[in-house]
């Protein structure tokens, strides 16, 4: 088993319960690791073995355009996206961050983290 990590997926979305933050939106972070078998492309240097993490990151940036009232929302689609389309997947871990987050305090971010496992 081995692990694959895109980090630090900088987007601009409009998620939030309060108007204002779907109206204005805001900077979020999103980090996904996945665990999955990468022996094979360890040794035959094929992307077409591996798992993609431009595919990775494009889930994301399509997923952090769709509006939602919670970030755990919005991490569990990238999440379900992740396990659909990239077969060789068999867990991931997706943590969305909002920068500067408004609730009334010097806070850098608040983050949600979710993790599935590919259902044998």
């Amino acid at each position: 088993m081995g692990k694959v990590k895109v980090e630090n997926i900088r987007v601009y979305g409009h998620h939030g319960c309060l108007k204002e933050e779907t109206a204005i939106g805001s900077e979020y972070r999103v980090d996904v690791s996945i665990n999955a078998d990468l022996s094979k492309p360890s040794l035959s240097d094929r992307l077409s073995e591996t798992v993609d993490y431009v595919h990775i990151n494009r889930i994301v940036v399509e997923e952090m355009k769709v509006p939602s009232k919670l970030l755990e929302h919005v991490a569990m689609r990238i999440l379900k996206r992740i396990l659909t389309e990239l077969q060789m997947v068999r867990k991931a871990t997706v943590s969305v961050s909002k920068i500067n987050p408004p609730i009334g305090g010097d806070v850098e971010m608040v983050t949600v983290v979710l993790t599935e496992k590919r259902m044998p």
